[in-house]
C-alpha cells in the first residue's frame, strides 16, 4: 500500500469521524493512518486456550470459555442492582455479572445459545464468577479475524470516558488493515530480510497488532524494533558522513615546538594508555581535512584536562588559536588556574573571560584576542558574545556539553568563516548504548583509566542511627588535616522543605563541631552568588574544615584536600548524582571516603542504587544501572527528557538490536554511501520519507 495511503487523515476511516479524530489526536497524537498503524499494543491477552468450568484456578488470569447461559437474574445490593448470568458447560456451571449496563446486556443476551466468553476470574466460596466478560456469540466467534492474542492498546481517562475503549481501537485496526488488504511497501532490502531471516513488512504490522501466534508475535516485534532503530542510525550515520565531506576543517599538519616542550619536560607525571590512545585519535582527527567533532568521555579525575591541553597546544603550533568553555564561573576559573599551572613558564598567552571580568579587561582581552596575541581564552557563555572576536579560531572545546544548548554550539561556529574542530568534553559516563543513539553523529573518545597512584574513594552506606560514630570519624579526619564535604538533596518542588532540612543538618552540625576549633562553610540557593563564592573561596583555601551545602557542588569543584564526602538523604538522589558527587573527593594522594547516610525505610530502587554506588567506582557500569533503573529520557537531565520518543524499541532492553542495527546501517553506508543502487530502493525511499516528515528527528532531540 502506498505511503500517500497512510497520509490520509484519521478522520476518514471508518468508525472514526471528525469528533474522535480530535479526540485521538489530542489524547495519543494519531493524526493519519500511519500514526494509528505505529500505535503498538503495549501488552497481549492470549486468547489461544480455551478453558473447561472444572479446570478454573483462583489465579486472577484472564481465560476464554465456551458455554451457554441457562438462566439470568437482577439481585439488589446496597448501592444498586447487579445482573447475574448462570453459565454453563459440559463440565459445570459458574457465574456472568455485570454491575452496569444491564438493560442493553438483558436485551441482546440470547439464552441457551453457545457463547465465548473471555475475562478476569474471581472465586467466592466454592462458585466461580466473572464481572463485565467479554462476549461473542461461538458462530461469529468461530468465522471472525482470528484474534489469537487480544491486543491492549496504551489509553487515557479521556479516551476511556470518551468511549474509544481498547475494544474500539482494536476494531480501528483491523478497518484499516482491511482497507490496505493487509498490504505495505517495504522499507528493507531483499539482503537484510534474508541474512536477519525478518518478516516481511506487512506480516510484521499484522502480528503486531493481530498475532497468530507467540512465535509470530516475537517475529513482529524484532523486525520493527530492528526498523525504527536501524533507521535512526542511518540518519546519525548519514549526517556525519555528509558533515565530514562537506565541512572542511583546518588541517593541522604539525606537530611542533609547544606540544613536544610541554610533552617533554612539563609533563606533571606519565600518561595513561588511555590518554595516549584518546590524544592519538584526536590527532588524527585535526590532521585530516575534515571538521572534527568529538565527544571525550572520562570519569571524574581520568584526566580530560591535560588531553585538551595537549590538543590545544597542537593548534597554537599550526598558528591557530583556542577557546575552552564551561558552564560556570567557578569551573572556568578552574580550569584557568588548572592549565596555568599546568603551562608553568611556556610562552602562552591566556586568558579568561566570564561574567564579573571588568570593562577595562575586556577591551584589551578583545584587542588581543583580535590581533592574534592570545593563544587560549578560558571562558563561560561570555565567549559566545558577539563582541568576542578571534583572529583565527582553530579548536573550541567544551566541558560539561549538555549544559549548553545546540544554539549556543552554533554559535561558536560561526566565529570563523571555517567552522573550528569541535571537542566535547564530559564526566558524566554515558553508557554505550546511549551514546550510539545520541550522539551516533559525533566521534566518541573514553578515557576508560585512573592515573596511578589514585586510590579508588572507599563508599559506605550509614543509617541515621549511627551518627554518633559517623561524626567521631570526621573529628578524626579533621585532626589529620583533612577537610569535609556535606551535601543535602535539593528538589525544586519543596524548596522550603529542603532550606529546613539543610538548617536542621547545619545546626546539629554547629553543636557538633563547635567555634573555635572548629570552622564551617555553608552554601545554598538563597545566597547572593558573590556570597557563595566567598564561602566555596574560604574552603577551597583550608580555612573552613566542613562545607554543608544543598546546591549541588559544581561538577570539577577540585579541593585535593578534601578527603570525606557525606552524601544526607542519599536515597533522594539519582545514581548519576551520587557519582558525580563521589567524585569530589579522591583527588589527592590520601585514602578518601563517600558516606551514604538514609533512614531505614527505603524503597527497593534505593537499595539498587545504594549497593550499585558501594560496590563499584566505575562510572560506566553506574550508568548502565542508572539507564536500566530510569530509562534513556531521565538520564541526561530534564532539558534532554523525551530524549528518544521510541514508538515500539527501547534501548536498555534491545541493546542487542540497537547493535545490530547500526552495525548494518554502517556496512549498507560502506557499500552504497548514498543509496543509488536498485537493491536498495526500499530502504532509500523509507529514508527520504522519514526525512521529509521529519520522523527521525522526533527521536532525536
Amino acid at each position: 500500500m502506498s505511503s500517500n495511503f497512510l497520509k490520509t487523515p484519521i478522520a476518514y476511516l471508518k468508525g472514526v469521524g471528525p469528533n474522535r479524530a480530535n479526540i485521538l489526536k489530542t489524547e495519543l497524537g494519531i493524526e493519519t493512518y500511519a500514526d494509528l498503524l505505529q500505535l503498538y499494543p503495549n501488552r497481549y491477552l492470549d486468547k489461544t486456550s480455551y478453558y473447561k468450568i472444572n479446570q478454573l484456578q483462583n489465579s486472577g488470569a484472564d481465560v476464554q470459555i465456551v458455554g451457554k447461559i441457562i438462566h439470568l437474574k437482577t439481585v439488589e445490593q446496597k448501592r444498586g442492582k447487579r445482573m447475574v448470568a448462570t453459565f454453563v458447560d459440559d463440565t459445570g456451571e459458574m457465574e456472568l455479572v455485570w454491575f452496569r449496563g444491564q438493560k442493553w446486556i438483558r436485551e441482546n443476551l440470547k439464552l441457551n445459545e453457545p457463547y465465548v466468553v473471555f475475562g478476569r476470574v474471581n472465586r467466592y466460596g466454592s462458585t466461580y464468577s466473572m464481572p463485565h466478560p467479554e462476549m461473542e456469540l461461538l458462530k461469529n466467534h468461530q468465522t471472525g479475524l482470528k484474534v489469537a492474542m487480544q491486543p491492549i492498546y496504551p489509553s487515557t481517562e479521556k479516551l476511556s470516558t470518551s468511549g474509544i475503549t481498547n475494544r474500539v481501537i482494536s476494531k480501528l485496526q483491523q478497518q484499516l488493515l482491511l482497507d490496505s488488504k493487509g498490504n505495505f511497501e517495504e522499507t528493507l532490502n531483499a539482503e537484510l530480510l534474508s541474512s536477519l531471516k525478518l518478516l516481511n513488512r506487512s506480516d510484521a504490522l499484522l502480528n503486531i497488532h493481530f498475532p497468530k501466534s507467540q512465535e509470530l508475535l516475537a517475529k513482529a516485534q524484532f523486525r520493527l524494533k530492528f526498523d525504527e532503530l536501524f533507521f535512526i542510525q542511518l540518519q546519525l550515520l548519514s549526517k556525519k558522513a555528509l558533515r565530514k565531506q562537506k565541512i572542511k576543517g583546518f588541517q593541522f599538519g604539525t606537530v611542533g615546538d609547544h606540544f613536544n616542550s610541554f610533552f617533554n619536560e612539563h609533563l606533571p607525571f606519565e600518561l595513561t594508555d588511555a590518554q595516549k590512545r584518546v590524544i592519538k585519535e584526536i590527532r588524527a582527527d585535526m590532521g585530516s581535512s575534515a571538521q572534527m567533532n568529538r565527544l571525550l568521555q572520562g570519569d571524574v579525575g581520568s584526566g580530560k584536562t591535560i588531553v585538551a591541553l595537549m590538543c590545544m597546544l597542537i593548534a597554537i603550533d599550526n598558528g591557530f588559536q583556542t577557546c575552552l568553555m564551561a558552564p560556570t564561573e567557578i569551573l572556568a576559573q578552574q580550569h584557568y588556574n588548572g592549565l596555568k599551572e599546568l603551562l608553568g613558564k611556556m610562552e602562552v598567552k591566556m586568558a579568561l573571560l566570564t561574567g564579573s571580568t571588568k570593562k577595562s579587561e575586556r577591551t584589551l582581552l578583545h584587542n588581543q584576542l583580535e590581533n592574534g596575541n592570545l593563544n587560549i581564552l578560558v571562558g563561560t557563555h561570555a565567549v559566545l558574545e558577539d563582541k568576542v572576536q578571534f583572529k583565527n579560531l582553530g579548536l573550541a572545546i567544551i566541558d560539561e556539553q549538555h549544559r549548553f544548548g545546540v544554539a549556543q554550539r552554533s554559535k561558536l561556529w560561526k566565529k570563523n568563516k571555517i567552522p573550528p574542530h569541535i571537542l566535547v568534553m564530559t564526566a558524566t559516563p554515558i553508557p554505550r548504548t546511549l551514546a550510539m543513539s545520541l550522539y551516533g553523529d559525533l566521534d566518541i573518545s573514553v578515557i576508560d583509566e585512573l592515573p596511578p597512584g589514585r586510590k579508588p574513594v572507599k563508599t559506605v552506606h550509614r543509617y541515621d542511627s549511627n551518627r554518633l560514630k559517623v561524626f567521631r570519624f570526621l573529628k578524626d579526619e579533621i585532626k589529620k588535616g583533612r577537610q569535609i564535604y556535606i551535601v543535602y538533596p535539593l528538589i525544586q518542588e519543596s524548596e522550603a522543605l529542603d532550606y529546613k532540612d539543610l538548617m536542621d543538618g547545619y545546626e546539629s552540625i554547629v553543636r557538633e563541631f563547635p567555634l573555635p576549633d572548629y570552622q564551617i562553610s555553608i552554601v545554598h540557593g538563597k545566597m547572593k552568588t558573590k556570597d557563595k563564592d566567598y564561602e566555596m573561596e574560604r574552603f577551597v583555601k583550608g580555612e573552613t574544615q566542613i562545607m554543608v551545602a544543598t546546591t549541588v557542588i559544581e561538577v570539577g569543584v577540585n579541593v585535593p584536600n578534601a578527603s570525606v564526602m557525606i552524601i544526607e538523604s542519599a536515597e533522594r538522589f539519582g545514581l548519576s548524582q551520587l557519582h558525580q558527587l563521589r567524585g569530589r573527593v579522591g583527588r589527592g594522594a590520601e585514602q578518601s571516603f563517600c558516606i551514604l547516610m538514609t533512614g531505614h525505610k527505603l524503597s527497593e530502587e534505593a537499595r539498587t542504587r545504594l549497593e550499585t554506588m558501594c560496590r563499584t567506582n566505575d562510572g560506566f557500569e553506574i550508568a548502565e544501572v542508572d539507564l536500566k533503573l530510569r530509562g534513556p529520557g531521565d538520564l541526561m537531565g530534564t532539558q534532554q527528557s523525551g530524549l528518544l520518543n521510541l514508538r515500539i524499541a527501547d534501548i536498555v532492553k534491545d541493546n542487542q538490536i540497537l547493535k545490530s542495527a547500526r552495525y548494518h546501517a554502517i556496512q549498507l553506508l560502506k557499500d552504497d554511501p548514498k543509496l543509488e543502487k536498485s537493491k536498495n530502493l526500499p530502504i532509500r525511499m523509507a529514508y527520504v520519507q522519514l526525512t521529509k516528515d521529519k520522523a527521525i528527528w522526533g527521536y532525536i532531540s
